[in-house]
């Protein structure tokens, strides 16, 4: 049965007029699941019985299940939840002074392969649906009984190896009809698949784009990410710089910083060359350390003095506030735990 969820709001006015329903019929729909967040066709009252009945007989609205839920000391919570195939994902909510913040999965595992992350060596299984990303969102504030206001593509999966799904659930998030959360607060990070993101800069969606950095050369970068054997850092950058000119917006360069290997001195002199004159932010992130993983945090003083060279330099740097940790709020360290005990 197809989830109701996966549609705009465009396409499922065109799903009702194929079952002889008025296509205005689509924003009542739209209101009853993304902003009073039914959990059943019947719930949806101003609706006449017959047009439930062909709901119910045509489309599910695929509401998913807790198999786990871990509350940080720091007020994270991270969700594992069941897709209903037998497949889990994980989705980490994070409580700032300017509201809640959902970071949110786009596939069933990931094809990257990058060497710092805890979706690696636990297996590709699908993509994530549009609906079920939006699901992701639903779910959470049903649970927590809130409204979300900031959304990141940076869960388990690269969201532009899911492009058309990722592209359509930011349509339906962002529609003022619905769950109505702004382009500018929703951000999309990439490994780096460099035709997604010339392709990305031409749907003039004002979203932000994060950049999975981590690195400033080749060699040391494609030692951490695979992913830059087929797109190198210089073509990379020139994606980011083409992105900018076309859409004006500034881009988020994610970089995590791993002790001896890419933290001293050297690397920030190199990362301020790489982006001198780029629209640009650099979030530094004390990386996680997982279960056989090469790399571990570097030290805090190292960190702060990455910073200070950077901004002292022209580069606007910040360190990414560490949350979840006692719960291990890396992406793929909860879903590989739950495989292991299987």
């Amino acid at each position: 049965m197809k989830n109701i969820k996966d549609y705009n709001i465009e396409d499922l006015k065109q799903e009702l007029i194929k079952l002889g329903e008025k296509s205005y019929r689509a924003e009542q729909i739209f209101k009853w699941i993304y902003i009073d967040n039914v959990t059943s066709f019947d719930d949806m009252t101003n609706l006449s019985l017959d047009l439930r009945e062909k709901l119910k007989n045509n489309f599910s609205l695929c509401i998913f299940k807790i198999l786990r839920k871990q509350v940080s000391k720091d007020g994270t919570i991270k969700y594992l939840f069941d897709v209903l195939d037998g497949n889990s994902i994980e989705t980490v909510l994070m409580k700032y002074h300017h509201g809640y913040s959902l970071c949110v999965s786009t596939q069933i595992g990931c094809k990257m392969g990058c060497k710092f992350c805890a979706s690696t060596g636990i297996g590709f299984e699908r993509n994530l649906s549009s609906g079920e990303i939006v699901e992701e969102l639903l779910a959470v504030e049903r649970d927590e009984k809130i409204k979300i206001s900031n959304v990141v593509f940076m869960g388990i999966g690269e969201p532009l190896d899911n492009y058309d799904n990722v592209i359509n659930s930011i349509k339906i998030i962002n529609n003022p009809k619905g769950i109505n959360i702004g382009a500018r607060h929703i951000s999309v990070s990439t490994s780096g698949l460099v035709p997604m993101i010339y392709k990305l800069a031409d749907e003039n969606i004002q979203c932000t784009l994060s950049i999975s950095l981590h690195a400033t050369n080749n060699e040391k970068r494609s030692e951490m990410m695979p992913i830059n054997n087929k797109y190198s850092i210089e073509e990379l950058i020139q994606a980011c710089k083409d992105y900018i000119d076309k859409t004006n917006r500034r881009i988020s360069f994610e970089y995590a910083l791993a002790k001896d290997n890419n933290d001293n001195l050297e690397d920030a002199k190199e990362l301020v060359k790489l982006l001198k004159g780029m629209l640009c932010h650099v979030n530094l992130i004390p990386i996680n350390k997982i279960d056989n993983g090469k790399y571990v945090k570097s030290s805090n003083e190292n960190i702060l003095r990455f910073r200070d060279y950077l901004n002292e330099h022209g580069i606007t740097a910040t360190v990414r506030r560490e949350l979840g940790s006692d719960i291990e709020a890396a992406c793929g360290q909860l879903r590989r735990k739950n495989l292991n005990q299987e």
